[in-house]
Order: structure tokens, then C-alpha cells, then sequence
């Protein structure tokens, strides 16, 4: 392109940025007297100007070039950024737009006043047109580019509160059903223990009654007692112990943990019980553990719940407690018997409240295992349970070798 085609318009260019403070000005007494320009008011000289100063300053350069494609990118790149600040500052789309429109007919009134002071006609129609269409190229290019990503930060947080929207009610659906759950469970709990204490009750009746009718049977009538009230001091003592784990709001206290000594003691106090029952207790302890850190309290008591359980449902064979290493970050408690066995079904739902998978003929009241599942849950335990019907069952538990106190609590199955 010849000098006498380049010379005019980079004139205009040095007028745009010899002018650019009192253009801004004007431009900006125009956005502040505008009715729908809400938001404008709110801001201040430096908000609203904004990029409007960078995007002039590109259009120079085109101007210069006679080619808007020489600035294209560096232009976007401002547009983008002028679209971002002001949807953050509450933009309208209509809003912007309407800004920009401003803008375009302050640089208009520009290139009409430069072509009015054009002395000595060097800039001609010709180039007043090609500037006017640059002005208009440029400003649409930059309207757009705005408007596009006004949009996709519009979308961006649509679609976040959106996500945060479907997390809440994922949240609120998983609180109703625990309510839900909760409710049933109490008042399962609930007609678990009337069922019980009716059974009591009438136990009591019928041991008086026979005391009443036949004094020489006061002896058996007493053992009938006895026998019932000590029934429900275990059932007593093991709500209470379930309820002092689900009420147990106090942050965890870990220790080191020596396990072969905690395996002996476990040994010592349960071999009397199984022993008593003419079964078989082997107890085996993997050479490779040797301690771990954690709530000692709490481990022994899942592990006494266990071999408690175990030994309830077995009448016949053998139970076998194992502390065994699974790898450099895990060990387990394993407990086994040749008991009753469980069903594939009820696999699950005798780790629930007053749940059993054994007939009344068998003494307990279904909170054993409960307890051992609220306690894993705040030692980090994972369950895995294996049974076969008339064979027995096998309950290991997998706990981390290094438990945090503060630790979160996890799923146990």
C-alpha cells in the first residue's frame, strides 16, 4: 500500500492517541448519562474505563497497518478480559453492549471532528470511509468477543450452581433417608425391648404364680427368675454399651498398640467362656506384626464382640482368633468358628440393631455385631464377612496400622 494511502489514516491514529483522555472522558460522561446503563454508577473512573483504554490503543495499530487482522489477537485478548471484569461487576449483556455502542459513537464524533480539521484535504473521503469501516470492524469484533464471554461465565456458573444444587439435594436425599433409616431403627430398637421386657414380665408372673400355687416348687420358680433377670442385665448392659458408642462424640485417642500383647490378653479372658463350652480355641499371631497405633480400648472391645458372637452361634467344633499383616499399611482381626452359619441374605442385616440370623433357641439379643460396625466406623475398619450355612462363619476386620485421632470416619463394608 502507497504512503499517500497509509499517511492519512496513521494521522487519525496519532489524533486518536494524542485525544485518548478527553475521548475517554466524553465517552464516559455518555455511559454515566445513559438511563439503562445501570451499573455504570456504581463503578469508579478506574472500573470504568476498564480496557477500554487497551482496545483504543489496538485500533490504533489497525489503523496504523490499515489491517485489523495485524491486532486481532491482542484485541481478543482484551475484549475477553473487558467482558469478564464487567460481568463480575453485574453487567447485563444489553449492558455491554450498550457501552460499547457508546463507545463506537465517541470515535465516530472523532473521525468527524479529525476530517473537519483536515486544512489541506489530504484526508479524503476515500480514507474517512475505510477508517469509519476499521472503527466498525474493530468495535463489533470487540463487542462480540465481550459478549461471548459473558456468556460462557454466565454458563460457567449456571453450571456450578447447578452442580452445587444437585450436590445439595443428593445431600438432603441422603439425610431424609437416614432420617428415615433412623426412625425405623428406633423404633425397631423400640419393639425389640417391650418384646423382651414382656417376656420378662411374664416370666416373673409365672414364677410367682407357681410360687403362690405350689411353695415346694419355690426353688425351680426362683432359677426361672434368675435365669430371666440375668437375661436382661446382659440386654441392659449391652444397650448401654451401644449407646456409649453412638454417643461417643469425643475426638479419638490413639496410642501405640503392642498387638501380641493385646492378642494374649484377648486369649486369656475369652478362653474360659469357649472352653466352658467343650469347643476348641486356637489363637495364631503373624510374626511380621508387631504394633500398630490406634484406640486400644475400642479394637479390643470389636474383638471381643466377636469372639463373643462366635462363640454364642457355635455348640460344636472350634473358634480361631488371628492377628495377621495385610501390607505395610494394613493388619486384620480375624475371628472364625464352625458354628450355625449365616445365610447370604441376612449377611448384611445382622450387622443391624436387634437383628439375628439364628432362632430364638439361641440366647442374644442382635446388638454384637452392631456395636463392632459403629465401632470400625470411627476406627477406619473394613469388614469382610464369610459364612456358609451349617459350616460357620469368618469375620475379618482390616484396620489401618498408622490411625490418625482426628481421622475421618468411613464406610466399614
Amino acid at each position: 500500500m502507497s504512503d499517500e494511502n497509509i499517511r492519512p489514516p496513521r494521522r487519525f491514529a496519532d489524533f486518536l492517541r494524542l485525544e485518548q483522555v478527553r475521548l475517554t472522558e466524553k465517552w464516559m460522561r455518555a455511559v454515566v448519562g445513559d438511563v439503562d446503563l445501570v451499573e455504570a454508577d456504581k463503578l469508579t473512573y478506574e472500573q470504568l474505563a476498564d480496557h477500554l483504554p487497551e482496545i483504543l490503543e489496538r485500533l490504533c495499530v489497525a489503523l496504523d497497518a490499515q489491517d485489523l487482522e495485524a491486532v486481532e489477537q491482542a484485541m481478543e485478548r482484551d475484549a475477553r478480559l473487558h467482558g469478564i471484569v464487567r460481568w463480575r461487576q453485574g453487567y447485563r449483556i444489553e449492558e455491554l453492549v450498550r457501552e460499547l455502542d457508546l463507545f463506537h459513537l465517541t470515535l465516530s464524533d472523532a473521525l468527524d471532528e479529525f476530517a473537519d480539521m483536515d486544512a489541506d484535504g489530504t484526508f479524503s473521503r476515500r480514507h474517512e470511509r475505510r477508517a469509519r469501516r476499521l472503527i466498525a470492524e474493530a468495535l463489533s469484533f470487540a463487542t462480540l468477543t465481550s459478549i461471548r464471554e459473558v456468556v460462557h461465565e454466565r454458563d460457567r456458573k449456571i453450571d456450578e450452581y447447578t452442580g452445587r444444587l444437585e450436590r445439595a439435594n443428593h445431600e438432603l436425599e441422603l439425610k431424609q433417608r437416614l432420617v428415615s433409616e433412623l426412625h425405623e431403627s428406633r423404633m425397631q430398637i423400640t419393639r425389640s425391648v417391650v418384646h423382651d421386657l414382656r417376656n420378662f414380665l411374664n416370666a416373673f408372673s409365672i414364677a410367682l404364680q407357681l410360687i403362690a400355687r405350689a411353695p415346694l416348687k419355690a426353688e425351680t420358680a426362683l432359677t426361672l427368675a434368675n435365669r430371666q433377670a440375668e437375661d436382661m442385665k446382659q440386654l441392659v448392659d449391652q444397650m448401654v454399651e451401644y449407646s456409649v458408642v453412638l454417643g461417643d462424640n469425643n475426638p479419638l485417642s490413639v496410642e501405640k498398640v503392642d498387638l501380641r500383647e493385646l492378642l494374649d490378653e484377648l486369649a486369656e479372658s475369652s478362653r474360659p467362656a469357649i472352653e466352658t463350652k467343650g469347643l476348641r480355641f486356637h489363637v495364631r499371631f503373624d510374626s511380621a506384626l508387631s504394633s500398630m497405633t490406634s484406640n486400644r480400648l475400642k479394637v479390643k472391645q470389636v474383638a471381643l464382640n466377636l469372639i463373643s458372637n462366635a462363640t454364642k452361634y457355635t455348640t460344636s467344633g472350634e473358634i480361631e482368633l488371628a492377628f495377621a499383616k495385610v501390607d505395610e499399611s494394613t493388619w486384620s482381626i480375624r475371628v472364625s468358628d464352625t458354628g450355625v452359619g449365616i445365610a447370604p441374605c441376612d449377611s448384611e442385616r445382622v450387622f443391624d440393631e436387634f437383628e439375628r440370623a439364628a432362632g430364638d433357641d439361641i440366647p442374644g439379643f442382635g446388638l454384637g455385631l452392631a456395636i463392632v460396625r459403629e465401632l470400625c466406623r470411627v476406627l477406619r475398619g473394613k469388614i469382610h464377612f464369610e459364612s456358609r450355612i451349617g459350616h460357620g462363619t469368618t469375620i475379618e476386620i482390616r484396620f489401618p496400622v498408622e490411625l490418625q485421632g482426628d481421622g475421618p470416619r468411613g464406610e466399614v463394608m
